[in-house]
């Protein structure tokens, strides 16, 4: 039996962030993952093929997190593309918004980045700590093992048991093993989901005319569609002109999309685009999955506390679900480091009640949004295509409001 304060399931974007937010609190801490860490993703990105078709959005908030735990500044440049301006309309309407960094005095709205690049650089600052016992650490990276089974102890916290027979007790475990949660299975947490009715498909295209360092989103009757702009390999002659797209769609439209080869894929796209950057040259391998979302009753049960998808899940349409995530990271460990210098229990129903009343009424504000949008956006009588566009153009028209709307997104 090895023991720990605290064990983290999930060594993805969210659970090896938690890691390093706990790394200098002096706690024994071990990771465990179903895979083995990766290795730190190639500086140069040019061609298709070399991007990852899953990114994020990450907001200012975001980065400054990275930066204090000393992941952001290792980032390589060549792979993080800030964008400047948000351009968003309706398909349909006459209505658009168009946001930009300088009318809030920064120097971007966010940046893309590829979420394996961002894992590669998580886990290599993982993998650092773990390698170095004189760091002042206690740190164990468990990677590949796969949870068995987890036994609730109401004196002792929990223990665990991997594939393999390795057991390992702690006085509070965290959940941060994706959107289908299998610790949060096992340890009976309830959970509010419902199916958003569309299938998202995501990949890397090349488009004829340069991104311009502009993010843009149109609602369709059927879906949202979302160009998102990617950094290239300095000094090569397609700088600009790689987006990664977020088309979430009905089911039946999705198949048919998945269906096609690239080129009639490409032309599909251009004509919904209304060639937003010329026609799309080119696109890399498609990859499709369902949307659902998922929201858990109770962030916390006896000893264990869910963070990120394994305590909500939301619709890409913003792009929020790893921002959510980083905050439910930053909290956790602000609550757990409190506990620490008060003496209180890590797992002590406090401690970890702090954590859900501050971050709970956010993520379900967020949701709502979510879904707000999704059905707003949806096929509408006339009358409510107007007040949309008549919206539109009136936040687009009202700088405080479109301005604090902004500082909201950037955290």
């Amino acid at each position: 039996m090895s023991d720990y304060d605290i064990v983290i399931v999930g060594a993805g974007i969210t659970g090896a962030t938690m890691a390093l937010a706990l790394a200098d609190s002096g706690l024994r801490i071990a990771v465990v993952d179903s895979k083995p860490l990766r290795g730190r993703v190639a500086a140069a990105a040019d061609g298709m093929d070399a991007y990852d078709a899953r990114v994020s959005a990450m907001t200012a908030a975001s980065q400054r997190l990275l930066a204090n735990l000393g992941v952001w500044q290792t980032l390589p440049a060549e792979r993080l593309c800030a964008y400047t301006h948000m351009h968003v309309h309706e398909q349909d309407g006459t209505g658009s918004i168009d946001f930009a960094a300088r009318d809030i005095h920064a120097p971007e709205l966010g940046h893309i980045v590829e979420n394996s690049v961002l894992t590669g650089a998580l886990h290599d600052r993982l993998q650092q700590l773990a390698s170095a016992p004189g760091s002042g650490t206690a740190l164990t990276v468990l990677a590949p093992a796969t949870l068995e089974s987890y036994q609730p102890e109401p004196e002792n916290g929990v223990q665990l048991t991997l594939t393999g027979g390795q057991r390992l007790s702690a006085g509070l475990l965290i959940a941060a093993d994706g959107a289908n949660s299998p610790l949060r299975r096992l340890a009976g947490f309830d959970t509010r989901e419902w199916d958003y009715e569309h299938h998202a498909i995501v990949t890397t295209i090349k488009t004829r005319d340069p991104h311009q360092f502009t993010a843009r989103q149109c609602f369709m009757d059927d879906g949202v569609l979302a160009f998102l702009p990617l950094a290239s390999a300095a000094g090569t002659a397609n700088t600009e002109h790689y987006c990664s797209i977020v088309w979430s769609l009905v089911p039946e439209r999705a198949t048919d999309l998945m269906a096609m080869d690239d080129a009639a894929f490409c032309q599909a796209l251009s004509q919904v685009s209304e060639h937003w950057l010329g026609p799309v040259a080119a696109c890399a391998q498609r990859y499709s999955f369902p949307l659902r979302q998922r929201h858990a009753r109770d962030y916390y049960r006896d000893s264990v506390v869910l963070i990120g998808d394994a305590a909500h899940s939301i619709h890409p349409l913003a792009g929020q679900g790893a921002n959510l995530g980083l905050l439910d990271v930053q909290v956790l460990a602000e609550e757990l480091l409190r506990a620490g210098r008060t003496g209180r229990a890590l797992a002590d129903p406090m401690v970890l009640r702090r954590y859900q009343r501050r971050r709970k009424p956010h993520n379900l504000s967020m949701m709502a949004m979510m879904e707000g949008f999704k059905r707003l956006y949806a096929d509408q009588p006339l009358a409510v295509r107007w007040l949309r566009n008549t919206g539109m153009r009136a936040v687009d028209r009202w700088p405080l409001l479109k301005n604090r709307l902004m500082r909201e997104a950037l955290g």
